[in-house]
């Protein structure tokens, strides 16, 4: 499961003007007719649909309770994956 915070740079408690406003920059950083990255189609997909859970309110919600879960379930893996989308972030 991705987690669609960390794909737009947000913390779980960011408002909708948060959301928004990480999706157009994010959006715009990684549109494949102004990035020529190989791996930018796919990174703007994902932008697009973090936005598109986390910017509808039911769609957040039932989101946020299955990550809840996930989290409890896999708390290690969970972790290591945070850990390395963080670092291919960094390491850009």
């Amino acid at each position: 499961m991705q987690d669609h915070y960390v794909t737009l740079g947000l913390a779980s408690d960011a408002t909708l003007a948060d959301i928004k406003k990480s999706f157009r920059q994010k959006a715009s950083l990684y549109h494949p007719d102004k990035n020529p990255s190989k791996d930018a189609a796919s990174l703007f997909r994902a932008v697009q649909e973090a936005y598109e859970i986390l910017s509808d309110e039911s769609k957040r919600a039932a989101y946020d309770d299955n990550r809840r879960r996930s989290l409890l379930d896999s708390p290690l893996e969970t972790a290591q994956k945070l850990w390395q989308h963080y670092l291919q972030e960094v390491l850009k």
